[in-house]
């Protein structure tokens, strides 16, 4: 109930001003349009235009500076809608008032007040942006991108070798490879021989038969010394 009260407090003349001045400027430009033709409800509805585009547009600024958009220009799309409303309806104040150095201040006070409201608000959006972009205290002490990977821990690796060789290979290398590998091996070169017209290498037959590359050099070794039929 305190938080609400404080808000109504702070914002309540804000808003009864701004609520006031849109009457007093919807009842000059509402005269004004019905004594040069726009009768009936065509007079409210260019005053309720005119009102609600005034509305439309301090918001869009409030919006603008509670998300940090920049503007391109010296002046934004909403400031520009904005100034103009206002000029209408100055000049629809003016125009309805009495012709008199006092009848043109007080009808142009509705106005100028609301003028007055939008930019309160709008000074107070962007003190909230600014203080929402604030460094807090605690900003220095957090990590930056290289410090938070460098904090994540890698998991170890196995240091064996991927080639070691297992117990079929430690038996090839021992009593010599078997009829099988060689067999394996023979087709392998083979078939290499007949795509690409060339010996195949003792690298390229380790990958393909996953040996090692010991094993894989014995193997060419005893294929090479086979007789050529």
């Amino acid at each position: 109930m305190g938080r609400i009260r404080a808000r109504l407090l702070d914002t309540g003349p804000i808003v009864v001003l701004a609520v006031i001045a849109a009457v007093g400027s919807f009842t000059h430009i509402s005269n004004l349009a019905n004594r040069h033709g726009q009768h009936g409800w065509q007079s409210w509805a260019v005053a309720v235009c005119i009102d609600l585009m005034c509305v439309m547009a301090a918001r869009e600024l409030q919006r603008d500076k509670r998300t940090g958009r920049r503007r391109h220009g010296p002046l934004s799309w909403p400031a520009l809608v904005l100034t103009s409303g206002i000029v209408l309806t100055l000049a629809a104040n003016l125009a309805t008032a009495h012709p008199s150095v006092w009848g043109w201040i007080t009808a142009a006070t509705p106005a100028v007040a609301f003028l007055v409201a939008v930019s309160m608000l709008e000074r107070r959006a962007s003190h909230r942006s600014t203080s929402s972009h604030a460094p807090g205290p605690m900003d220095d002490e957090q990590p930056g991108p290289a410090e938070a990977v460098a904090a994540v821990e890698v998991p170890q690796l196995d240091p064996a070798p991927l080639t070691a060789p297992g117990p079929a290979e430690s038996a090839a290398v021992e009593s010599g490879p078997s009829p099988a590998l060689l067999a394996y091996a023979r087709r392998l070169a083979d078939d290499h021989h007949a795509t690409h017209q060339r010996p195949i290498t003792g690298d390229l037959l380790a990958t393909r038969m996953h040996v090692s590359p010991d094993l894989a050099a014995d193997l060419l070794t005893h294929l090479r010394k086979e007789p050529v039929a």
